[in-house]
């Protein structure tokens, strides 16, 4: 989507382009440049939609996937921010983006054509049921070949037209995914888990092989193939913008996947990076000098 963002003046606001999952793949993109990313998604044929297009070119994000959709044009929101917390509006009733499973033929190459398949909750709530079951449906595919499908629950009720259509579809998520990200406080709240744990137990019932249960500034629980465990999280000072923490996080955990690296190790990386990014203000912040390679601080 298109971001507007608080400048340092009052009543200024910066443009950018953001969103939940092209976060995660903006910080993957600079954090493993190893690693060849793309994204799908739908735009329209406007300018804005150009210039969306080249800023994830320019970011080292392939576009090849990405549908343009004629008459059409991109999200837009804007981030209100309180002692470093935020919250948005937004306007993207009419986004081109809700129609990026509408081309079964496009989707389907897009996901022949990658190792690791990434989606979140919101990219579901966008869609209409129609198109949800086609994404299932390619993922399912793409499981059975043996792609690797991650997902990060991040539950935004304003999007569903029901709470119980939210949680009863994101768990039919979930059991289609190898890696489940979610995070512990939205969790709470929506499926009524009493801690951290009971979040991981609720997706390992369900068949989930590796779970990662972020949990703001508390210890991360983890599971992998049966195997758990927990990894602190260092304390984080000046805390300016928490907008994007959760997705660069998700960023740090599978760039070490996708390196076939330890999950803890991972997670270590994701916290690492988080901790710079709500540092600064805005969803997408350099990740250069600071920042190692390896989502380690240097």
């Amino acid at each position: 989507m298109a971001e507007l963002a608080p400048s340092e003046h009052s009543g200024e606001f910066r443009l950018g382009f953001a969103g939940d999952s092209f976060n995660t793949t903006w910080y993957l993109a600079q954090i493993a440049k190893d690693i060849d990313i793309s994204y799908l998604t739908a735009v329209g044929d406007d300018a804005i939609s150009q210039d969306m297009r080249t800023f994830m070119k320019d970011s080292g994000i392939c576009d090849g996937h990405v549908q343009v959709v004629a008459g059409q044009t991109v999200g837009l929101y804007l981030i209100h921010l309180n002692n470093g917390e935020r919250s948005f509006s937004y306007w993207r009733s009419s986004s081109a983006a809700k129609q990026l499973a509408a081309d079964q033929i496009a989707l389907g190459r897009a996901v022949a054509d990658t190792d690791l398949i990434y989606f979140s909750g919101i990219t579901l709530a966008i869609l209409d049921k129609q198109s949800r079951e086609v994404l299932f449906d390619a993922l399912h595919r793409a499981r059975a070949s043996g792609k690797t499908v991650a997902f990060d629950t991040n539950l935004r009720p304003q999007l569903w037209a029901t709470p119980q259509e939210m949680t009863d579809t994101i768990i039919k998520a979930a059991a289609h995914s190898d890696i489940v990200l979610p995070s512990y406080d939205d969790e709470a709240v929506w499926f009524g888990d009493r801690d951290s744990i009971a979040t991981l137990d609720r997706y390992a019932e369900i068949g989930v092989d590796q779970i990662v249960v972020k949990n703001s500034a508390q210890p991360v629980v983890f599971q992998k193939s049966g195997q758990r465990g927990e990894v602190d999280v260092e304390p984080v000072s000046q805390i300016v913008d928490t907008t994007a923490a959760g997705d660069s996080f998700n960023a740090g955990v599978l760039a070490s996947i996708l390196r076939q690296g330890d999950l803890e190790t991972g997670i270590r990386h994701g916290c690492q990076l988080a901790g710079h990014v709500v540092r600064h203000k805005g969803a997408l912040v350099p990740v250069g000098s600071d920042i190692g390679a390896d989502g380690a601080e240097s």
